[in-house]
């Protein structure tokens, strides 16, 4: 008899189990054997696209640091001099953007680091652009503005009737205003980053000495890592982001993704490029993708880094994810026509926006990841006719995985923890992507990512007061995980009574991350209101 028959009870003469049997019996070598088997094949070539990008990119950044490409020293780059005779005017007019929807835990941080910015005081406008719906929150924020107002800071508080558009519509509605016409340069900053003084110092010589370049973008440094097991996760993807993807691209193409905050453009680049459009939810990669098909260069600087908040419950991870999955998925159906059809850059340049940053990093990355390790990996244990070899199931994901956490030294020591998080979180990030690729409901939506207003590791005394929590299990239950969990629970279960490989052990691991994710014990605890 088949081993799922009796691990599904066929030893019991009744009837239900024994039909499961018998269905399963007729159904799998016909339909499940082959339909598996050429899922293993994509799964296969999708993880070796992977495998090979990460040893690229791997390889290159050790160069960069054996060879110590700075950008310092591959691009003009000299600090500004006073002159007496022409006095401020030989520095170029810099405009700081700040967009804000209901930020009331974090407006103080984010207004005042941008007015503590080192840069002569009338070559500089600080610009809050806030489309707060909240009238206290509006209130508070205008009152901010005055108070730096008063201390002879250049700072203009600006509101919408409406949020169209989202951040894309507030930047886009910042440019227009006739002040903005004396601006070469434009930094921007959501709401939770804190530059450091001299921020500016440190980037606008790029721009001015270099008139190739559009922008000039900064690390992130996380101020709540520390927070919980989760944020730790979050640093190690990030990281890696940082210290490897953006570091690569800009040393080999002069091209990466904009981070949406922490850099400085040319403004003369960006309205080339077509100015801020909202048609995904992803404007910052929209941007940077469409300024350089017109040929613009990016220099990443990761030596300078600027302070910021990650999320800290789930509910804002899993929202933030969404975003960043869904809409680079969107941008690409939207613009590889575009890509394909340009003649201002290289071949070789249009091959690596089309193939390395967007399809392997954006779409396979996300979608081999849940596909072939929480779905089809599990499913050959109860498909004993399909193998997948070695080299996939241990080899190439361990040194996979190995390249990513390099990134975190301080962290290593978690790398199976991360591995489970974002195998759970691929769940998601899955999901968001073939709703991008095919613009499905959510393709559009945009929650702004909750924050607690964290500043050197400490909860402002002016951030929220927390009520009592919904402590109900239906509140907390996140129906996705919980089936996925169960499925590979299962799985695992007819591995250790029947199977050969020993998956069970990764199986058991990986369907508790997902129980854990899926019973809301990620994260630190954020209230529903306040």
């Amino acid at each position: 008899m088949d081993p799922i028959s009796t691990f599904s009870g066929g030893r019991n003469a009744d009837g239900v189990s024994s039909q499961v049997g018998l269905i399963w019996q007729q159904a799998k070598s016909p339909l499940f054997v082959p339909i598996l088997k050429l899922l293993v094949t994509v799964c296969l070539g999708m993880s070796l696209m992977l495998f090979v990008e990460r040893l690229y990119m791997g390889i290159v950044i050790v160069l960069v640091k054996i060879f110590g490409r700075k950008p310092e020293k591959s691009y003009n780059w000299e600090p500004f001099k006073d002159d007496l005779e022409i006095g401020n005017s030989n520095y170029p007019m810099v405009l700081i953007q700040i967009p804000m929807y209901n930020e009331k835990e974090v407006y103080q941080l984010s207004i005042g680091a941008a007015c503590g910015l080192s840069w002569p005081s009338d070559r500089i406008i600080v610009q809050v652009l806030d489309d707060s719906t909240d009238p206290i929150t509006k209130n508070l924020v205008e009152m901010e503005c005055q108070r730096w107002r008063s201390k002879g800071i250049n700072i203009k508080y600006e509101i919408r009737n409406n949020r169209n558009g989202y951040k894309a519509g507030a930047l886009k509605e910042g440019m227009k205003h006739n002040y903005v016409k004396d601006c070469h340069f434009v930094a921007i900053f959501d709401a939770d980053f804190q530059p450091e003084p001299d921020f500016l110092w440190r980037t606008i010589p790029f721009l001015v000495h270099n008139p190739q370049i559009a922008l000039v973008q900064a690390r992130w440094k996380f101020v709540n890592a520390d927070e919980c097991l989760m944020t730790r996760m979050q640093e190690m993807s990030l990281d890696y982001h940082f210290t490897v993807e953006q570091e690569v691209g800009s040393s080999t193409y002069a091209f990466f993704g904009f981070n949406g905050t922490a850099g400085v453009w040319r403004i003369s680049a960006i309205n080339e490029a077509g100015g801020w459009k909202d048609r995904t939810t992803v404007e910052d990669m929209d941007l940077a993708v469409r300024a350089s098909l017109k040929g613009w260069k990016f220099v990443y600087v990761g030596d300078l880094k600027v302070k910021n908040e990650l999320p800290s419950s789930f509910k804002a991870y899993r929202y933030q994810q969404h975003r960043w999955s869904c809409g680079p998925a969107n941008l690409f159906r939207k613009m590889i026509k575009e890509i394909i059809r340009n003649n201002k850059v290289t071949v070789w340049k249009k091959v690596h926006v089309i193939y390395s940053f967007f399809f392997v990093r954006k779409i396979v990355a996300h979608i081999v990841t849940f596909i072939f390790y929480c779905v089809v990996l599990p499913t050959t244990v109860l498909v004993p006719e399909v193998q997948v070899p070695k080299w996939a199931a241990v080899y190439i994901p361990t040194t996979i995985t190995l390249l990513n956490a390099v990134g975190t030294p301080r962290s290593l020591h978690l790398v199976v923890f991360w591995i489970l998080f974002e195998n759970v979180m691929s769940l998601h990030r899955t999901k968001a992507t073939f709703i991008g690729l095919f613009e499905a409901g959510r393709v559009n939506e945009w929650v702004v990512t909750e924050k607690l207003g964290i500043s050197n590791n400490k909860l402002l005394p002016s951030t929220k007061s927390f009520n009592k929590p919904n402590t109900t299990i239906l509140h907390k239950i996140h129906l996705l995980e919980l089936m996925v969990g169960a499925y590979l629970f299962f799985c695992g279960c007819y591995d250790f009574a029947f199977g050969i490989n020993h998956y069970f052990i990764y199986l058991f691991f990986q369907s508790l991350a997902f129980f854990i994710a899926a019973f809301g014990y990620v994260g630190t605890f954020v209230p529903n209101s306040y």
